[in-house]
């Protein structure tokens, strides 16, 4: 009899519509090992960031995960958020109590860096908010280079939503992203060439409604408010659920397609800051360092996603 073993994966996130969904994902999936959620600025201060995901570990039942904080500021820059996407609060919209579930006293960073060093090589990094915990676990600890397995990214692409040249959680902290990009531990980044075909429509919304447990019902929330200010902000009539696919991808890589790729990180452009340069006809010769998702299986995707749901009582 075959036996599969579970992937380890640490999530790192800044709830966050999407990262909501791909906590829920995560923690619900049978393929994932959920070894903790460590959370950082980017959609919303840390303080909102965290609260956020200690309450999705609420509403779904989710006891057994340590939550751990991170990183307020970017390695550098001034921090930058995006409450015009996701409202105050970071995850505006449905409407949950204050959870009786509390972060843990570890810092965000000294529990990647045990956690990874205490391993056998097997822990995979999927971190779907700026790369700040990411950069600065490596920076204090180089050690751990060599046994990640692997880091997932939601982030950057061959065009950007936050300016035109650049993704959001890439240009919070690019510094972070340089760091990281540059490490030489296997990369896979789901960028928005890939995250922009993992759309929300209304079928699948549909389908995610006539589940009827609590997750679900919180899902559809959070995806009538995304929608809403992705309709407002980029035209889009469906939104995109950016997050899940890193979490997707651990669960079962064939729900995309990927390349081997160069990819670098601008830090110093004036009007580039925060872009990542995908080499994707290798113009400059220079050796592939990040596979680059660029084709999603959406049946695949949405099937998994809801079939997870349903697990939820």
């Amino acid at each position: 009899m075959q036996t599969h073993t579970k992937r380890k994966i640490i999530l790192d996130c800044d709830p966050g519509h999407d990262d909501a969904i791909a906590i829920l994902l995560a923690a619900g999936h049978e393929a994932i090992d959920l070894i903790g959620i460590t959370t950082v600025a980017g959609n919303a201060e840390l303080e909102k960031t965290t609260l956020n995901a200690l309450k999705v570990c609420e509403i779904a039942g989710i006891d057994d995960v340590p939550v751990l904080k991170g990183n307020s500021q970017p390695l550098i820059r001034k921090r930058e958020t995006a409450a015009d996407i996701h409202g105050d609060s970071g995850m505006d919209g449905p409407v949950l109590p204050d959870p009786l579930k509390q972060a843990g006293e570890e810092h965000a960073v000294d529990f990647i860096i045990r956690t990874v060093m205490e391993s056998d090589g097997d822990i995979t990094l999927v971190p779907v908010g700026p790369l700040t915990n990411i950069a600065m676990a490596m920076r204090r600890e180089p050690a751990i280079l060599s046994k990640i397995q692997e880091i997932v990214i939601m982030g950057g692409g061959t065009f950007g939503n936050w300016t035109p040249a650049a993704e959001f959680n890439i240009y919070v902290d690019a510094d972070a992203a340089k760091v990281v990009f540059e490490s030489g531990v296997p990369i896979t980044m789901m960028g928005l060439d890939l995250t922009h075909q993992a759309l929300a429509d209304r079928h699948v919304r549909s389908r995610i409604a006539e589940i009827g447990n609590p997750a679900a019902g919180f899902v559809s929330e959070l995806l009538t408010y995304f929608r809403k200010t992705y309709l407002e902000f980029f035209g889009f009539e469906h939104p995109p659920v950016h997050d899940v696919c890193s979490v997707a991808y651990c669960i079962d890589p064939t729900v995309v397609e990927t390349k081997k790729l160069r990819v670098d990180i601008e830090t110093k452009g004036e009007l580039t800051y925060g872009m990542t340069l995908v080499d994707l006809h290798g113009v400059t010769g220079r050796e592939p360092n990040v596979n680059v998702a660029l084709k999603l299986d959406h049946e695949k995707f949405w099937n998994m996603l809801i079939e997870t749901l349903k697990q939820y009582k």
